[in-house]
């Protein structure tokens, strides 16, 4: 297992480089000028020639780029265009609350999806199964920000159980969590049913039954552990996602996030801000794939040894 996680881990070291080129070359492509957007309307060129001297974006594009990853492997990210403050200081101020959403989120997508599915495929074609299926389509059909605001309308406004916005408390994050996860439970609803299904058809399963054992034994041994694979990839990519997808639902809730500060930073054109969120979106998404790839490790040792 060791060697597998060691090989797995060495192959991310270049995808992580080349993300490093494509956010750094997507950020220096985009129409405008960083110093003069700091200068202002009104600034001469020799203050604007200042400003990039100061910067570093008089140089060449590859020593731009040689500098930027010394900065990052100090983990400096740059400072802010709009406020002037460093981008980890802004980042550390805002990470908590979108790390705590998503996490909420995926926690009751990823219990509730997985039981509908195993419900779903024990009792086929009976109303259990009927009514998961409704389920998992209702939540994959229904627009996320269609969603929130029927739920700040509802829970919020009408019965005041919950606060329309903002994270002064824990119950902040559940009209956001539901609104987040809805999606994300009802595929993984639909794929644990389908790879539940495809399982319990193995000869295995028949072999367990006509051995006697009980069939919650047969369900939870058997048919689960070999019907995670599917399920731990769809959910590896999904968890990805919601990081990413948090940006909508923390306008809508007006969460302080990472996700809002995107969006804040696009509107102000704070490209030094967007650069190093890219950059972590990507990463972290690498790397959920990377844990994606050791539990398969976990789950199936045949692919660890192939």
């Amino acid at each position: 297992m060791g060697r597998y996680a060691l090989q797995r881990l060495l192959g991310v070291i270049p995808l992580l480089f080349v993300v490093s080129v494509l956010v750094f070359m997507f950020i220096h492509l985009i129409p405008g000028d960083p110093a003069r957007l700091i200068a202002g309307k009104d600034a001469t060129l020799e203050e604007i020639q200042g400003i990039q001297e100061q910067l570093g974006l008089n140089l060449p594009l590859w020593q731009q780029y040689i500098n930027y990853m010394g900065d990052l492997l100090k983990g400096d990210l740059g400072q802010s265009i709009r406020s002037g403050l460093p981008v980890t200081e802004m980042l550390a101020s805002r990470i908590m609350p979108t790390i705590w959403l998503t996490l909420l989120s995926m926690v009751w997508a990823t219990v509730l999806g997985l039981a509908i599915g195993i419900i779903s495929a024990v009792y086929r074609n009976r109303w259990p199964d009927y009514v998961g299926t409704l389920t998992a389509i209702s939540g994959m059909s229904v627009p996320g920000f269609w969603l929130g605001l029927v739920l700040i309308q509802l829970f919020s406004v009408e019965l005041g159980w919950f606060p329309t916005g903002g994270v002064d408390s824990w119950k902040s994050y559940i009209l956001p969590s539901i609104t987040l996860g809805a999606g994300i439970m009802s595929m993984l609803a639909r794929y644990s049913r389908a790879s539940m299904l495809e399982t319990m058809r193995e000869d295995y399963i028949r072999t367990g039954r006509a051995k006697g054992l009980r069939e919650f034994i047969v369900i939870g041994s058997h048919a689960l552990r070999n019907s995670l694979i599917q399920v731990v990839t769809v959910a590896g990519l999904q968890f990805g996602f919601l990081l990413g997808g948090s940006v909508m639902v923390e306008t809508v809730f007006s969460v302080p996030g990472i996700g809002r500060l995107l969006v804040d930073s696009i509107l102000f054109r704070d490209y030094t801000v967007i650069q190093a969120l890219l950059l972590i979106f990507s990463t972290q998404f690498i790397l959920i794939n990377l844990i994606v790839d050791l539990l398969y490790g976990v789950l199936n040792p045949k692919i660890r040894y192939s």
